[in-house]
């Protein structure tokens, strides 16, 4: 398919802040926490494989996995909220709102218990929970006809059923409960290179896959009519684009828990800054997204230290006020995404 023609690119100064904000939520992560370690001696943990002491171990096996799966959460979740705002044409559709991220919860606890607490086997239910969560609100809101504040309605509705179903299976196994707790909230403490690396692979590949598929997601974006005009099937392609938000949602969620608000807030930012071209919106969601989430989880953990605050509750803090101020203007519910 051809690339559509007399497009704006985003400014260069976006992506400038964009990686100054990566750069400043890496390097933080790594140097603060209950024990401050400067950036120059995080350098030297990093390329001297030699070293064994308790910095050294602290970097390796506390701070970086933890650094790492607060980027990519950030940016599967950023990106994750970007297409499906773009897809069902609605601003205040994002992976916490109309419970892709409930979904993905679901079956995580369900494999929890089952006895499953990390490996590919997480992510891979977690990503079928959310595909499930987001394909019926599509497929309700399509046959339904329902307008783009019902489909949110819909979505604070599925939220609850499944969050209900999450709670009946902690009530009726206690012990999921247990290590559930701070999965629920949100937090990246219990990050290991077990839980990581399965979901790192899952978030990468689709990430790349999306940036490929950039002027598809323009051409649907333009209204169903127009695209089936200019020769896309809309229908095949709205089950791609929504299966890898769902792969980036689900493979975030089993990683981390639930953190709500990043798909809407990150995305609302962006595409006042952003050109209108799929590729560079959502490359300035992911870069944003990551730089996001990393610099909050770093103030989560050094905020009232020694005391750690998960870092889903400080999203929420955050969050909240952000949707309501959308809700208030009527941005969200009205406007084309």
């Amino acid at each position: 398919m051809k690339r559509l023609q007399n497009k704006k690119y985003s400014p260069w100064w976006t992506y400038s802040i964009a990686i100054a904000l990566l750069l400043t939520a890496i390097t933080l992560g790594l140097a603060l926490g209950s024990t401050a370690i400067s950036p120059s001696e995080v350098w030297n943990v990093l390329v001297d494989r030699s070293r064994s002491d308790a910095t050294a171990r602290i970097v390796r096996y506390v701070r970086l996995p933890r650094t790492v799966a607060a980027l990519l959460c950030g940016a599967a979740l950023s990106v994750s909220g970007a297409v499906i705002q773009g897809v069902l044409a609605n601003r205040l559709a994002s992976p916490s709102v109309i419970g892709v991220n409930a979904g993905a919860g679901l079956a995580v606890t369900l494999c929890a218990a089952c006895g499953v607490l990390s490996g590919w086997k997480i992510s891979l239910f977690a990503f079928l929970g959310a595909f499930a969560t987001v394909m019926l609100v599509s497929f309700c809101a399509k046959l339904w006809g329902a307008s783009r504040s019902t489909v949110i309605l819909m979505g604070v509705a599925m939220n609850s059923l499944l969050g209900a179903f999450s709670d009946t299976v902690i009530t009726l196994e206690p012990t999921v409960g247990l290590t559930t707790s701070a999965f629920k909230i949100g937090d990246f403490s219990s990050v290991t290179y077990a839980k990581l690396i399965p979901s790192a692979v899952g978030i990468v590949a689709a990430l790349l896959i999306l940036l490929t598929l950039a002027n598809e997601l323009d051409v649907l974006t333009l209204g169903e009519e127009r695209a089936q005009g200019l020769g896309l099937h809309t229908g095949a392609w709205r089950v791609i684009f929504l299966a890898l938000a769902a792969v980036l949602a689900g493979a975030a969620v089993s990683l981390a828990g639930l953190l709500s608000f990043v798909g809407l807030l990150v995305p609302h930012a962006v595409r006042r800054i952003a050109g209108p071209e799929s590729r560079s919106r959502l490359l300035l969601c992911a870069l944003y997204g990551a730089g996001f989430v990393a610099l909050s989880d770093t103030l989560a953990r050094t905020l009232f230290a020694p005391y750690e605050l998960p870092v889903g509750i400080l999203m929420a803090f955050l969050g909240a006020p952000f949707f309501l101020f959308i809700l208030i203007r009527g941005k969200g519910g009205r406007s084309r995404a």
